[in-house]
């Protein structure tokens, strides 16, 4: 489910793990004054209806679901889906906006910059038993290394009031996304211009796994911000809206 906010270009944000579109809102009133702002909720989260456990058929909804073109800007897990609905639908795709990204969630034998499959397991451990709790653990763990830690948590915490728990079964197949999916072997084809925004101390995923985007992307640069963890969005909103405007407003290369 989208809710719409101002008139213009449409732009579309992307929440990630654990946390629905509310997670957005301090960037709303200057978003939607140059955008036609869709605020998506993914699947079991706020008011959308459960869908697809599969991860590609996720990212086709999703795609399918928005006007044509559309700018994506996505979040850590919401990035990994833009990536994907960008591959399988690149003329649909004005732009993307990747924050937090990474290719890989999961550490593999030739992939290092990532969380340990333990961690995972763990995450699927403690969700089965404590959802609540255990998504605020996430959110700490998410704050951690940003300068505004303790300011950032306590917002996160409040998003998480804001809106309705999301469905645990929602939870468990976006873990499973995290702890299987592997979008580096489509990275070259991924033609459509974009740029990456990460924080200089992400804990979550490391900023060596945007170095590596933006180098295996076709057309992307890199934007690291000094002091800030995995939510480089909140730790300094109106640096992240003015690159933002920047990107979107910038003449594509010919």
């Amino acid at each position: 489910m989208t809710r719409i906010v101002g008139a213009g270009p449409d732009l579309a944000l992307i929440h990630g793990w654990g946390l629905g579109s509310s997670v957005w809102q301090p960037l709303i009133a200057a978003l939607s004054r140059t955008w036609r702002v869709h605020l998506v909720d993914l699947p079991g989260y706020g008011d959308s209806s459960a869908g697809s456990p599969d991860f590609t058929q996720a990212a086709r909804d999703l795609i399918d679901a928005l006007p044509d073109p559309v700018t994506l800007c996505g979040w850590s897990l919401g990035a990994m889906l833009a990536m994907r609905a960008a591959v399988l639908a690149p003329q649909r795709v004005a732009g993307l906006l990747l924050v937090g990204a990474t290719a890989s969630f999961t550490q593999r034998g030739d992939w290092s910059p990532a969380q340990t499959p333990q961690v995972l397991d763990s995450f699927s451990d403690s969700l089965k038993r404590q959802p609540e709790q255990t998504l605020q653990r996430f959110v700490a763990l998410l704050c951690q290394g940003d300068r505004q830690a303790r300011a950032l948590t306590r917002t996160l915490l409040a998003c998480l009031r804001r809106q309705p728990a999301p469905a645990v079964a929602a939870l468990g197949h976006g873990l499973d996304w995290l702890r299987e999916v592997d979008l580096r072997p489509l990275l070259p084809t991924l033609t459509t211009r974009s740029l990456l925004i990460h924080g200089e101390n992400d804990r979550l995923n490391p900023v060596a796994a945007a170095q590596s985007l933006s180098t295996t992307l076709p057309d992307a640069r890199l934007e690291v911000f000094a002091g800030a963890g995995h939510a480089p969005f909140l730790t300094d909103p109106e640096h992240f809206v003015q690159l933002l405007e920047n990107f979107c407003h910038a003449r594509p290369a010919t």
